[in-house]
């Protein structure tokens, strides 16, 4: 992959999460948690978002994020999980 990632406002799933870590689904952190929520993915190589928190590019933080900034498909798990992730630039 060449390029840097989309802009932050090509999100339209929701807002931009700020992620601990992005994983494939089928890897050891993501699959255990999936599990534990009952998700079940058609698609174990997803990458999902672990620990998230939406980012709020327009105010006072400035969109900060000092892990992985990303929009995701499925952000209604409670932070623990989202799902379908892919990098943005703040």
């Amino acid at each position: 992959p060449t390029g840097s990632p989309p802009p932050a406002s090509s999100c339209s799933t929701g807002p931009v999460q700020c992620c601990n870590s992005v994983q494939k689904a089928d890897s050891k952190g993501a699959s255990v948690l999936l599990g534990l929520l009952g998700i079940v993915l058609q698609n174990v190589n997803v990458p999902v978002g672990l620990g998230c928190s939406p980012i709020t590019v327009i105010g006072v933080g400035g969109g900060q994020c000092k892990a992985n900034a990303v929009c995701c498909q499925d952000n209604s798990h409670g932070g623990l999980i989202s799902i379908g992730c892919i990098p943005v630039s703040l």
